[in-house]
């Protein structure tokens, strides 16, 4: 049963695998675990939501980056095609320089894929959105 922190409240929800897509609310303040949307991500919350057994895919970008602007339409379509077998996050690498280092990001923009913490993949340059959800499934 995968676990999946609330947009919301960070708290952590267990979900049935074949209930992901029914549209889930979080336990503890019934917020939709799932919005079409990516997550920010930030210090406060980076850990709680990386951790959890749901894949997330993360786009480390920076508002000057021309490149990630132009992925930005493509990362949230991709977001509406994964979740919810996948939660999505922008992380701005100028606002949380630390997350940034701690995973070594030189050059954006990146994705990592992460479970459970860990470091499944990781990829540079802006694409469309198929080829992200492609990308991302390929690596699950």
């Amino acid at each position: 049963m995968p676990t999946v922190a609330c947009l919301q409240c960070n708290s952590t929800n267990r979900v049935p695998q074949e209930r992901l897509s029914d549209n889930p609310n979080c336990g503890r303040c019934g917020a939709p675990l799932f919005q079409g949307m990516p997550v920010t991500p930030t210090a406060a919350n980076f850990d709680r939501h990386a951790n959890a057994e749901l894949p997330m895919l993360v786009d480390f970008w920076a508002e000057w980056c021309g490149p990630c602007k132009m992925m930005t339409p493509q990362f949230e379509a991709a977001a509406q095609s994964l979740e919810p077998s996948f939660r999505l996050g922008k992380l701005d690498t100028e606002a949380e320089q630390q997350i940034a280092g701690r995973y070594g990001i030189r050059g954006i923009p990146a994705m990592i894929l992460f479970r459970s913490c860990k470091e499944i993949a990781r990829t540079s340059g802006a694409m469309p959105a198929a080829q992200i959800a492609q990308w991302a499934r390929s690596h699950v």
